[in-house]
């Protein structure tokens, strides 16, 4: 599995908040490809061509979904994804495509430039609905604590931004 290299992603603070999402998402504990190949739910697709537009009925959310890769994109976000950066950029649902995809969302929400200083909490409040799994979603789904997600992000080499 190849995945973005930090300086490719914007810094070793980015690269720590997508480890923090991918935990955030709960995919990587079915999956040896660190949850780049995980459907919502927790099955396994098998190709990288594409989005595997899978939807799953979640009996016990009451809702239907097609979340799938380490970040859990809907077919839709997807496919605007791909239509806005081009083939060239996202040309299948690699673990290099999803990760550009998904700091394209975090430009798109605004919390990239808090990742990238280290602005933690803004940059997980600005994201918040991006990701039903983020604090204050509200989507009626499970929601990590920002404290639990500041630990997986230091740990994941993230360097939150110190008072002056």
């Amino acid at each position: 599995m190849t995945r973005l290299a930090v300086d490719q992603c914007g810094g070793k603070n980015v690269a720590a908040f997508l480890d923090m999402i991918a935990h955030a998402e709960g995919v990587a504990r079915f999956s040896e490809d660190d949850g780049y190949d995980v459907v919502v739910g927790g099955s396994l697709f098998k190709s990288y061509a594409d989005h595997p537009r899978i939807t799953v009925t979640l009996a016990n959310l009451g809702i239907r979904s097609s979340a799938a890769g380490r970040y859990q994109f809907l077919i839709p976000t997807w496919d605007g994804l791909r239509a806005l950066l081009g083939k060239s950029e996202l040309p299948d649902f690699s673990p290099v495509s999803q990760d550009r995809a998904c700091i394209e969302l975090l430009r798109q929400n605004g919390a990239y430039s808090y990742v990238r200083d280290g602005r933690l909490y803004e940059a997980i409040n600005a994201a918040r609905r991006t990701w039903a799994s983020l604090p204050g979603a509200g989507y009626g789904q499970r929601e990590l604590t920002a404290e639990s997600l500041r630990v997986v992000y230091v740990n994941a080499g993230g360097v939150m931004r110190t008072a002056a």
